[in-house]
């Protein structure tokens, strides 16, 4: 066989070149194009290399540093490594912040370099190469997280003197270590006062340093709350940095130190900061901070601030998914005005608006009434009553019969005309904007449950005031789309089309069906099912009923009699399904959802707690409703987990679960007591007694786990 003579030449040169190259294996993980790269080209025996995990991240998505803030986990790599070889642990570089929602995480896009040491032994020999083998395992995330692992290997030639640098990553590598934070003498202290804690920083590095970005990265996940701002007051010595506590200052043993990283404009030190006084040289002797601060908590709020996050929770309140069932009216709604009928698009999305602020007041006004009469009450108390779960239940069949054509709305027997048809579209318009404001009640979203603690804490004036900021933003989507003739050209003309969309929009009001009837069986136990299916059996036939009076009608006909039974047969069902005989309030606590069955538990009650807290147990109450959307997947997610029920074991804690699906005056009292208009509250009392730890409103289950750990020891 004969080779040519370019092929023998470049394979005898690849084999010169082969022992001066370090040789790398890139896996693509998914989202993660991973790999290890060195700064040299080999090792000597006795000397060390550096070396880094490289991270090609796709667009959009993110990695995490070594403290992930409020959710996510950091990069973790085990060695397999010859004999005699060891590696050090990662050289962080500096992250970025990361926004998701109501929470801050911290960590790296695109691309990121996470540098290490890696150290031959003395007897390494020159002339044979040598394999380092990595599993590395990464949290990647995007709207959604995705755990991907890879198994890396890099390998590296044993050479008899120092290794040139890798032509590609040796500059590469050397500039992340450069950059990355490093002690710079850098002096700190950090005092607790009131709901925030000073951090005090001094140093010559800060003394000429541009400020005004600087943001400090805790180590420690539990030390302060990720979410809240940093505002900085500039000092001639440093600066002062305010935080907003997180759970380990909740605990009776406050933080020994607070390390993490001072990032400023291009640079970042880090430090270790101890408890005690605040040195003076380290703020402005009252200069004003370089950023505004932020209410702490509903106690700081005042009105204009109070209404302002109403506003803003309200615009988000649409988006929660309790509040989805009810978009399906308001699309087919705006589609049957598409193609340029901005007269009447405009006067139903007035008539939704209006619905939505009466019915907003309507409860806000019935609510403080009946808190000024001593009922312990919050957002969400309609649903506290059996017998209006079960009436909104068959109400929502109704709806969902209709859009699915067994009857029609607005359609007279008579067949009357087109002015009273266009009455019932307005009417429509209203009572879409009141039923969208009873079924999303129930859901609290990011900003509401400060201000609505605050309203329910005010003058009935202030308290209206926040509530209509609530509803303003929440109708105020809706309303304007109706008053942008653009969008509404955009929008297909009525056709034929919109029977089929219209029976589409039919099913999620069939899934609120089944949720509020899982919501009766929680409040009442299991007796409730065949009252509540028979009570939507019977008013499915009178739907079917009176859709036959109205073909009658259409026809001709005089179906008075089979009106008159459809009617009977409505009245029957509500009567039967809602209103006679009354849903006791008594739950049997068992019954509180199949999948919490994981975690042994118990009902809440004051003397449950005493009793527990007596004894020395760490105890975590959960104050949940079966109406509560965030309750439900903190469960699913975070707490309904074997590392939490192996951490109550391991930790001799009690669970106790305060259920507020029904009305019970105790809980709302400890709602009120924390500063909470409604739930989720989530609190964590230690072995020893005192004030409890307040745990985030969105979950872990590390947090969790961590929080019954530490409750064990103090």
């Amino acid at each position: 066989m004969q080779f040519p003579l370019g092929r023998i030449l470049l394979g005898a040169l690849l084999a010169l070149l082969l022992p001066a190259m370090a040789l790398a294996q890139p896996v693509n993980t998914g989202h993660i194009q991973a790999e290890l790269v060195a700064a040299t080209q080999g090792v000597a025996p006795g000397q060390s290399v550096q070396i880094a995990l490289r991270q090609k991240i796709q667009k959009g998505w993110h990695t995490y540093w070594r403290n992930a803030g409020d959710s996510g986990e950091a990069t973790k790599v085990k060695w397999t490594l010859p004999p005699g070889w060891s590696a050090s642990d990662f050289t962080w570089p500096t992250p970025h912040r990361l926004p998701v929602g109501p929470l801050v995480n911290y960590g790296y896009e695109n691309e990121v370099l996470l540098p290490l040491t890696v150290t031959a032994p003395a007897d390494a020999k020159p002339g044979q190469p040598v394999t380092l083998t990595a599993a590395a395992a990464f949290l990647v995330c995007a709207d959604i997280c995705v755990p991907e692992d890879a198994t890396l290997t890099l390998t590296l030639p044993v050479t008899a003197g120092p290794a040139p640098a890798d032509p590609q990553w040796g500059a590469k590598i050397a500039q992340v270590l450069a950059d990355a934070p490093k002690p710079a003498g850098l002096t700190g202290a950090f005092e607790k006062q009131g709901q925030v804690v000073k951090l005090a920083i001094t140093g010559p590095a800060l003394k000429s340093a541009d400020l005004a970005g600087a943001y400090f990265y805790p180590f420690s996940g539990t030390v302060i709350d990720h979410a809240r701002p940093q505002p900085i007051e500039r000092g001639p010595d440093g600066l002062t940095v305010t935080l907003t506590p997180g759970y380990d200052f909740q605990s009776p043993s406050p933080p020994k130190a607070l390390a993490g990283v001072l990032a400023l404009a291009g640079k970042a030190y880090e430090v270790t900061a101890t408890p005690g006084p605040l040195p003076p040289g380290a703020s402005g002797l009252g200069a004003p901070p370089v950023k505004a601060v932020l209410p702490a908590g509903a106690a700081s709020l005042g009105l204009a601030s109070a209404a302002f996050f109403a506003f803003v929770g309200g615009l988000i309140l649409n988006l929660m998914p309790c509040v989805f069932p009810i978009l399906a009216l308001k699309a087919a709604s705006l589609a049957g005005h598409g193609g340029g009928a901005e007269r009447e698009a405009r006067r139903q999305g007035l008539a939704f608006g209006a619905g939505v602020l009466v019915t907003f007041l309507g409860l806000a006004g019935i609510l403080i009434a009946l808190r000024a009469t001593g009922e312990q009450l919050g957002w969400g108390f309609q649903l506290q009553d059996p017998p209006v779960v079960a009436g909104l239940a068959l109400l929502m069949l109704l709806v969902a019969l209709n859009l699915s054509g067994l009857f029609e709305v607005g359609t007279s027997l008579q067949g009357l005309g087109s002015g009273l048809a266009a009455h019932s579209g307005l009417a429509g318009a209203f009572f879409t904007g009141t039923l969208a404001v009873v079924v999303a009640a129930p859901c609290t979203a990011p900003f509401m449950g400060p201000a609505l603690g605050w309203a329910l804490t005010q003058p009935p004036a202030a308290a209206l005031v926040v509530f209509l900021g609530l509803g303003i933003g929440f109708a105020v989507p809706f309303v304007a789309v109706a008053f942008i003739p653009g969008l509404l050209h955009r929008l297909p003309r009525p056709g034929t089309w919109m029977e089929t969309f219209k029976k589409g929009l039919a099913f999620p009001m069939y899934a609120t069906v089944a949720w509020l009837v899982w919501v009766l069986t929680v409040q009442v136990g299991s007796d409730a099912v065949p009252r509540i299916l028979g009570a939507a059996i019977v008013l499915a036939l009178a739907a079917w009923i009176a859709g036959a009076a109205q073909k009658r009608a259409v026809m001709g006909g005089r179906p008075v009699l089979l009106t008159g039974l459809a009617a009977g047969l409505a009245v029957v069902a509500v009567a039967g399904g809602a209103v006679w005989p009354r849903y006791s309030l008594a739950a049997t606590p068992g019954e509180v959802g199949a999948d919490a069955a994981k975690l042994e538990y118990e009902a809440y009650t004051p003397e449950r707690l005493a009793a527990l807290q007596g004894e020395g147990r760490p105890v975590l109450v959960n104050y949940t409703a079966a109406w509560c959307v965030s309750c439900q997947v903190n469960d699913r997610v975070a707490l309904s987990t074997k590392a939490v029920s192996e951490a109550l074991t391991r930790d001799n804690a009690v669970y106790l679960k305060a259920d507020w699906t029904k009305r019970d005056p105790a809980i709302a009292a400890e709602l009120a007591r924390y500063g909470r208009a409604g739930v989720p509250l989530y609190l964590v009392y230690g072995a020893k007694g005192g004030e409890p730890a307040i745990l985030p409103s969105l979950l872990t289950q590390g947090l969790v786990v961590k929080a019954l750990d530490h409750a064990k020891a103090s």
